[in-house]
C-alpha cells in the first residue's frame, strides 16, 4: 500500500460544550437496554463530494470549529468519558465533567472514486477510516479531506452510548444547528425511563435467546474468518416496489413493507443455498422500538431518546417449505416475528433480565453460530437523514462498527441512500449466498459503484 493511501491525522483536539455545568461532576448510568450491545466501537460515515465554492476543506473545518461546542450543549453527556463501574468492571458509566468530545482532523492521498465501493467496509478499513480513538471518548468527530477535493465526516461513538437511530439523530442535529443556528427537538437523555421492576420478572425463554460471552461458547478465529465475505449493493426502489407488490398480494394482514418484502426475498435465497446442507434456515432483525412501545411512560420520550431502544427477533423455517411457500406467506411470517418482540412486555422482561445478569457479557444466541444458519437484518429504513450542514447532502451514508466478539451469523445492514428511494445494503454473508446474489436472475442487488453514487467526477487526483 502506497504511503500516502493511509489517512495522515493532521491534528486532535478537544472540543467542550459551551454550556456552564455545575461544579460537580456527574456520573451517569447507562441503562440495561444498553448493557446488551458490546462496548464497542461504532460510527456513521458520511461521504461528501468537493464543495462547489469557498475555500473547501478549510471552511468543513471552520464549521465544526465554530459550531461544535453548541451542537454539544444538546449532547452534553457524549463529552464525558466512558469508565468501568467498580462492582461489575464493565464498562458502563459515563463521567461527564465536559472533558469534552474529540475533533480529528486527517487527509489521505486517495481520490472517493478509488474505494472499493463493491466492498466498501474493507475499503475504508485499509485506508484507515474511521480513525482509531480512545475506547474512553464518548464522542469523536473525524473529518477527513481526499485527494480528490472531497471529504467524509465520521460520528464515532461507543455501541453501548448510541444505538444507529442515536447517531442519526446526532448528525441530523449537527445539519440542522449549521444551518440554521437551533435544534428543534432536544433530544432525550433521560436512560432512567428504563429500569427493572422489584422483583425482577421476565420468561425462561429469554434467558435461553442469550449466550455468556465465553471462549468456550465462540466459534474458533480462523473458521469464523474464512466463512464470510463482504459486499455492498444497491437496491433501486422500484425493485424494491415490485418486491413488495409481490409479497402483499392476497394477504389478510395488509400490504407488506419493503423491509418485510426483501426479507422474504433474501429468506427465500438463503433456503436455495442451503439447500439439503440443512433442514431449517433462520433469519433475525434488529428491531427498534421507539416507534414501538405504547405506555405512556415510553411515548412521552422515545421519539428523541438517545442511547439503545434495540431487542432481536428471529424466526426458523424449514428449508423446504421456504422455497415452496409464495413470498406473501414469507413475509407475513417476518411481519409476525417482529411484532412478537416489539412490545412493552418484552421490552421489561429485557431490562428485567440484564438486571439479574449484569456480572457477565452476553450474546444472543442464534448469532453464535450453532445450529441453523441465520442471516441477521438491522435497517436504518423508518427515520430520515438530513447530512446538509451547508455544503450539500452527503452523496454516501454508511454505519460501521467494530466485532467486538467471534459471532458466526450473516449480516445484512440496510440504510436509504441519501435524498433517493434507493436502499443500500452492506452484507457480511455466506460465499455461497454473496455468489447467489450476485447471479440472481432479477439483479435485484447490484454492486454499489463510485459512478452510481455520483463520485466518478472526482476520480482525478
Amino acid at each position: 500500500m502506497a504511503k500516502d493511501s493511509r489517512v495522515l491525522v493532521l491534528s486532535r483536539s478537544t472540543v467542550k460544550a459551551s454550556v456552564a455545568l455545575a461544579a460537580a461532576p456527574r456520573v451517569v448510568a447507562v441503562s440495561n437496554l444498553d448493557l446488551l450491545p458490546q462496548s464497542i466501537p461504532n460510527s456513521l460515515f458520511c461521504a461528501y463530494r468537493r464543495p462547489n465554492a469557498g475555500g473547501g476543506f478549510r471552511d468543513v473545518v471552520a464549521a465544526f470549529e465554530a459550531s461544535l461546542p453548541s451542537l454539544l450543549d444538546h449532547f452534553l453527556p457524549l463529552t464525558g468519558r466512558i469508565v468501568a463501574d467498580p462492582r461489575s468492571g464493565r464498562p458502563e458509566l459515563l463521567h461527564c465533567d465536559n472533558q469534552g468530545a474529540e475533533l480529528v482532523l486527517g487527509e489521505v492521498g486517495v481520490a472517493l472514486a478509488s474505494l472499493n465501493y463493491g466492498n466498501l467496509g474493507a475499503s475504508l478499513a485499509e485506508i484507515g477510516v474511521p480513525v482509531q480513538y480512545d475506547a474512553a471518548v464518548a464522542l469523536s468527530v473525524q473529518l477527513v479531506s481526499f485527494a480528490c477535493g472531497g471529504f467524509a465526516v465520521a460520528w464515532a461513538s461507543n455501541h453501548m452510548l448510541l444505538d444507529g437511530y442515536s447517531l442519526c439523530m446526532l448528525a441530523n442535529a449537527w445539519s440542522e444547528l449549521a444551518r440554521s443556528g437551533s435544534v428543534s427537538a432536544a433530544p432525550n437523555h433521560d436512560r432512567s425511563v428504563f429500569r427493572p421492576r422489584a422483583p425482577p420478572s421476565y420468561s425462561p425463554s429469554l434467558g435461553e435467546a442469550f449466550t455468556a460471552l465465553k471462549e468456550e461458547h465462540l466459534v474458533n478465529a480462523l473458521t469464523t474468518e474464512s466463512s464470510f465475505v463482504q459486499r455492498t449493493y444497491y437496491v433501486e426502489a422500484r425493485d424494491l416496489e415490485k418486491l413488495r407488490a409481490q409479497a402483499s398480494r392476497s394477504r389478510a394482514d395488509g400490504e407488506a413493507t419493503r423491509l418485510e418484502a426483501l426479507s422474504a426475498y433474501l429468506w427465500k435465497a438463503l433456503a436455495a443455498v442451503v439447500g439439503s446442507s440443512d433442514k431449517s434456515c433462520r433469519m433475525g432483525w434488529w428491531v427498534d422500538g421507539r416507534r414501538r412501545l405504547t405506555a405512556l411512560r415510553f411515548k412521552a420520550v422515545m421519539r428523541n431518546y438517545v442511547g439503545n431502544v434495540t431487542t432481536f427477533a428471529v424466526a426458523e423455517a424449514s428449508v423446504e417449505g421456504l422455497r415452496g411457500r409464495p413470498l406473501p406467506d414469507i413475509a407475513s411470517a417476518v411481519r409476525e416475528s417482529i411484532r412478537s418482540k416489539a412490545t412493552d412486555e418484552h421490552f421489561q422482561q429485557l431490562v428485567d433480565w440484564v438486571e439479574e445478569h449484569r456480572a457477565a457479557k452476553y450474546v444472543e444466541t442464534a448469532t453464535v453460530g450453532l445450529g441453523s444458519p441465520v442471516l441477521a437484518v438491522t435497517a436504518f429504513t423508518s427515520f430520515s437523514f438530513d447530512t446538509d450542514f451547508g455544503f450539500g447532502r452527503a452523496a454516501l451514508v454508511l454505519p460501521t462498527s467494530k466485532d467486538g466478539a467471534r459471532l458466526c451469523d450473516g449480516f445484512v445492514q440496510i440504510i436509504a441512500r441519501p435524498g433517493g428511494g434507493d436502499w443500500l445494503l452492506t452484507m457480511y454473508v455466506w460465499p455461497r449466498l454473496a455468489a447467489a446474489l450476485d447471479n440472481d436472475e432479477r439483479r435485484i442487488f447490484k454492486p454499489l459503484t463510485a459512478d452510481y453514487i455520483g463520485l466518478n467526477q472526482y476520480s482525478r487526483l
